[in-house]
């Protein structure tokens, strides 16, 4: 093991929590922009630099859980490192981003991108409460009470 189990669906717990948080904002400015409070340059260019974190935090998630052998939590989490990695690489080398405001206005991407916010929301808010699960089930594992023999209970600590 690499870590300790609770140590390391704790740190998962806090990447989940962080990137809801980012996908929370992620919503709002993206609203801000639909109500035509904020422009599409601004916008752009505050959504565009969270990309590479959010796929760096997710990415080092995978790999904290592939070397801590939780095989069931790394294959829950590939498919959205893949289609991070994908979806960070499919855009055009002209581009300023994976968020553009060419694209936005011209090819009507607003709705989408609000879309797949959503999508990414229900995705982390479901693993932020398997992580959870996960973290209570690994605190919870042995005996809570230290013995030495089957009826001595230690009260030392």
């Amino acid at each position: 093991m690499f870590l300790p189990e609770t140590a390391t669906f704790c740190i998962t717990l806090l990447v989940y929590g962080a990137i809801l948080l980012l996908l929370i904002y992620y919503v709002l400015t993206l609203a801000d922009l639909e109500c035509d409070y904020l422009n599409a340059q601004e916008c752009c260019r505050r959504l565009n630099f969270w990309v590479i974190p959010k796929f760096g935090s997710h990415a080092l998630l995978c790999v904290l859980l592939l070397l801590g052998g939780h095989w069931i939590m790394f294959l829950l989490n590939l498919p959205m490192v893949l289609w991070l990695y994908y979806e960070l690489h499919r855009q055009r080398r002209d581009s300023l981003g994976v968020y553009d405001p060419v694209d936005i206005h011209s090819r009507g991407l607003l709705k989408v991108h609000l879309r797949n916010c959503m999508i990414y929301l229900g995705y982390y808010f479901i693993m932020f409460f398997v992580g959870l699960y996960c973290l209570i089930s690994s605190l919870i594992k042995g005996d809570p009470i230290k013995r030495y023999e089957d009826d001595e209970i230690v009260t030392d600590f």
